[in-house]
C-alpha cells in the first residue's frame, strides 16, 4: 500500500542521507515520504533515536478493536493498550458518538471560574464510584499532571494547617509517577530520573516491595515485611518534615510490573496514617479495571487522601486526568481572596469537555457490558498461561496483578544475572513479536503484557503463543 493519505502542497526535492525524497506534488502522500519525514522531523519519548533512524518505523494507519493496522494493511494485537490507556478497544462506537455529539455543542471552554456540563457529570460519578472518602475532583491532562496537582496539594495543605515543615516526600523504590519534575522528584527509577537531580526537590526512598529481587534480600516464603519496617523507619524518624507518602497500589509499573504482596498496600495507608503523613495514591495505571477492580486500592479497601487518575479514564481517546481529595484537604484551602489560600494550580485544557464526554461514555460501557464481572475468565486464562513460561530457560520471574503482567527474563535463572542493556534481550523480543502480528514494548529485560480489557481468550491466547515463540527464538542458544 503506497499512495496513502491526503494531498501535499508543492515544495523542491531534498535527500536525507542515500534516501531521495520525491518532489511533493498535489498527488497523495506515500508510505516512503512519510517514513523519510518521521524520521526527518519527530523525535519519539523514551526512543533511542540513533536505533530507530536505523530501521523501517512502524506507522499506524487505523484501528479496531483490539487490532492495529499499519500502512501495508499488516494487523497487529495491540498488546500494550496503546502505552497502557486502551481500555475498551479502537473505535468504539459509543465513545465516538459521545465525542461527536459534544462537538456539535461545543469542543472547550476554560474551567477556570467557569464550569462545563461534561465535566460536572463526570466528577460526580467518579465520586460515587472511587473509595468512599474521596468528594472533590481536580481535572488536569494526563498521569504527570494528576501526580504534580497531588504533591502541590499536599504540600500546600500543610501550610494552611500550619505545620510549616511538612514539605518532603516519601515513595518507593522503583517508583514511576511520570516525566514533569515534581513527578520525578518522587520517581525512584535511576535510569530514567538521576540525570536530572539537580533539578528536582529531595525525596525519601523505602525499599520496594519487590519478592523477586527483595531489597533486603530475604526470601518470600520466609519473609516478614521486612521492606515494610524500611518504609515505618523513614516515618517515623521524619514523620515532622514529610507532607505524604506516593506509591503505585499493587503494581509499580515501569519499575518492572512489580507486584506487591497481598496487605502491603494496607499496612503502608495505616503507616502514613499513624505518623500523621497524607498517603497518595497513583492509580495512573492501575486504575479502571486493569487489576481485576475498578480501583487497585479496592482490593484492600484503602482510601487514600488523595487518589491519582488517568490512562484509562477514557478509555484512551485523549489526554484526560483527575485528582481526588478528601472534604477535609478540600477544606482547608478554603478563605477570604484575602488569605491567599486558593489553590494555584491549573491547565489551560483542565476538564475539557471532548474528553470528559468520552470518559462519561467510558464509564458507560463498564456499566453496560459488565466488563468488571467479565474480567475473571481473561484474568484465569492469562494466568495459566504464564505458568507455562516458567518452563523456558531465560524466564527468571512471573509477575502477574489482573490483566497486567510482567515476563522477567534472566541470563541466569539460578543466579537472577540480567542480560546486558548491549544485548537488548527485550528489545529484540518485541521486535519479534511484531513480526508475527503482536505490539508490546520491553522494560529492558521485562516484557509487558496488558492488553485491552475487551481483548477475547481467542485473541489473550494468540498473544501469548506470539510471546513465548519469541523469546524462545530470541534467548534460545544465549
Amino acid at each position: 500500500m503506497n499512495n496513502i493519505i491526503c494531498s501535499a502542497t508543492n515544495t523542491t526535492s531534498v535527500k536525507a542521507g542515500d534516501v531521495d525524497v520525491p518532489e511533493e506534488t498535489d498527488k497523495e502522500i506515500t508510505k516512503e515520504q512519510l517514513a523519510f519525514w518521521d524520521k526527518e522531523y519527530l523525535w519519539h519519548p523514551f526512543t533511542q533515536m540513533k536505533d530507530y533512524v536505523n530501521a523501517d518505523p512502524l506507522i499506524i494507519e487505523n484501528g479496531e478493536g483490539v487490532i492495529l493496522k499499519d500502512l501495508d494493511g499488516n494487523e497487529y494485537i495491540d498488546g500494550i493498550s496503546s502505552m497502557w490507556c486502551n481500555i475498551h478497544g479502537h473505535r468504539r462506537k459509543e465513545i465516538d458518538d459521545a465525542i461527536n455529539n459534544q462537538l456539535n455543542k461545543v469542543a472547550h471552554t476554560t474551567l477556570l471560574g467557569f464550569s462545563n456540563i461534561p465535566a460536572i457529570m463526570l466528577a460526580k460519578r467518579l465520586v460515587e464510584m472511587t473509595p468512599a472518602g474521596l468528594t472533590k475532583v481536580f481535572y488536569s491532562d494526563n498521569g504527570s499532571t494528576a501526580i504534580e496537582v497531588a504533591v502541590k496539594m499536599a504540600f500546600q495543605y500543610w501550610q494552611h494547617k500550619g505545620h510549616k515543615k511538612k514539605k518532603n516526600f516519601v515513595a518507593l523504590q522503583y517508583g514511576y509517577h511520570g516525566d514533569t519534575l515534581g513527578a520525578v522528584s518522587v520517581g525512584g527509577m535511576d535510569e530514567f530520573h538521576s540525570i536530572f537531580e539537580p533539578l528536582l526537590f529531595d525525596s525519601m526512598f523505602a525499599p520496594a516491595p519487590f519478592c523477586y529481587r527483595c531489597p533486603c534480600d530475604k526470601v518470600k516464603a520466609t519473609c516478614s515485611f521486612e521492606c515494610l519496617s524500611g518504609l515505618e523507619g523513614i516515618l517515623s524518624k521524619n514523620s515532622d518534615s514529610i507532607a505524604a507518602m506516593v506509591m503505585e497500589p499493587l503494581v509499580q509499573g515501569a519499575g518492572g510490573m512489580i507486584v506487591h504482596p497481598k496487605d502491603y498496600l494496607s499496612s503502608a495507608k495505616e503507616l502514613c496514617k499513624k505518623y500523621n503523613v497524607l498517603f497518595i495514591a497513583d492509580e495512573i495505571m492501575v486504575g479502571f479495571g486493569r487489576t481485576g477492580k475498578m480501583f487497585a486500592c479496592q482490593h484492600e479497601d484503602v482510601t487514600p487522601d488523595i487518589m491519582a487518575l488517568s490512562k484509562g479514564i477514557n478509555g484512551g481517546y485523549m489526554p484526560l486526568a483527575a485528582t481526588l481529595t478528601t472534604e477535609e484537604i478540600y477544606n482547608a484551602f478554603i478563605g477570604e481572596h484575602s488569605e491567599m489560600k486558593t489553590f494555584f494550580h491549573g491547565h489551560t485544557y483542565t476538564g475539557n469537555q471532548l474528553a470528559c464526554s468520552a470518559a462519561l461514555a467510558s464509564l458507560d460501557i463498564f456499566e453496560n457490558d459488565r466488563v468488571i464481572e467479565g474480567l475473571h475468565p481473561k484474568i484465569k486464562t492469562l494466568q495459566k498461561r504464564l505458568e507455562e513460561f516458567r518452563n523456558l530457560n531465560a524466564v527468571g520471574d512471573i509477575r502477574q496483578c489482573g490483566l497486567i503482567a510482567g515476563i522477567e527474563l534472566v541470563k541466569n535463572k539460578e543466579t537472577k544475572e540480567p542480560y546486558s542493556l548491549d544485548e537488548k534481550i527485550g528489545i529484540s523480543v518485541c521486535y519479534e513479536a511484531r513480526q508475527r502480528g503482536l505490539i508490546i514494548r520491553p522494560l529492558d529485560n521485562i516484557i509487558v503484557v496488558i492488553p485491552p480489557l475487551n481483548i477475547d481468550i481467542y485473541q489473550l491466547n494468540k498473544m501469548m503463543d506470539i510471546i513465548c515463540e519469541s523469546i524462545k527464538l530470541v534467548t534460545d542458544g544465549r
